[in-house]
């Protein structure tokens, strides 16, 4: 006689029953989310373009060691920018810019600019390197300069520092004595001051040349890998506020009334 088994039953407990959820984003918080993720979005962009732009300068800078340039009679602004170059001329060490709010291994000073007059003008500004701050905002360091004669000097072409904020901008007093201090100067301001025309190109004086303080050039800006790394948190932002939209739009479906 054929038996059919039959397997044992269980009861289910009550905490095993699950109620099922329906997914209902509000308006209001949709748009808030759409409006992050756009923003985050946004600035990852910029900061990833921004770490491309700042690589290729790094790599410009890189490169500007690979030989030495005589500029002989061109203009700064017709080689590349960080160009290690020699170019002569005449140091003015009557008429010089000290260059406020420049930090040196975590101490506070000035980075000097000297006028260089060349043969063929425009005159060429040559950033000597950095001096210490006195203590004494009326007393300022003392640059003064030996070389009476024409002089030849090496470096790299470069450009004025610019400002993270305008706030920090200060040319240079009309009737403040020499050497004039400034923040963040532009260049037509610089030559305002000094009567003649400048190059918007400066020499940034190398190492190991005469005439010089302390110096050790290095590129502009953060480096790229950090650029790169603000643009994946910024992405990250993103993806985390929209996953919260997901999350927090999913709603408990409410049971019906039981039979």
């Amino acid at each position: 006689m054929y038996r059919r088994s039959v397997l044992p039953q269980f009861p289910v407990p009550p905490a095993v029953k699950r109620g099922s959820r329906t997914f209902a984003p509000s308006l209001s918080f949709t748009v808030l989310v759409v409006v992050l993720v756009a923003v985050f979005v946004r600035l990852g962009v910029w900061q990833w373009h921004r770490g491309v732009d700042v690589q290729a300068q790094w790599e410009r800078f890189a490169r500007g060691t690979d030989r030495l340039l005589e500029l002989g009679n061109r203009a700064a602004t017709e080689v590349a920018i960080y160009q290690r170059v020699s170019v002569a001329g005449v140091l003015d060490g009557a008429h010089q810019f000290l260059l406020d709010n420049r930090i040196w291994h975590g101490r506070a000073g000035y980075e000097v600019l000297t006028p260089l007059a060349r043969v063929e003008p425009p005159v060429l500004l040559v950033d000597r390197g950095w001096v210490p701050f006195t203590g004494v905002r009326a007393r300022l360091p003392d640059v003064t300069l030996t070389a009476a004669g024409p002089v030849t000097l090496t470096g790299r072409i470069g450009t004025l520092p610019s400002p993270g904020l305008p706030s920090g901008r200060a040319p240079p007093a009309p009737v403040a004595p020499w050497p004039k201090v400034t923040s963040y100067p532009q260049m037509g301001e610089l030559a305002a001051a000094l009567g003649t025309a400048l190059s918007p190109r400066i020499l940034l004086l190398d190492a190991r040349s005469p005439y010089g303080y302390e110096r050790d050039w290095q590129p502009p800006g953060l480096p790229p890998l950090r650029h790169f790394s603000y643009a994946l948190q910024w992405w990250t932002f993103a993806a985390l506020a929209l996953g919260a939209w997901i999350v927090l739009s999913l709603k408990r479906r409410p049971e019906g009334p039981a039979k």
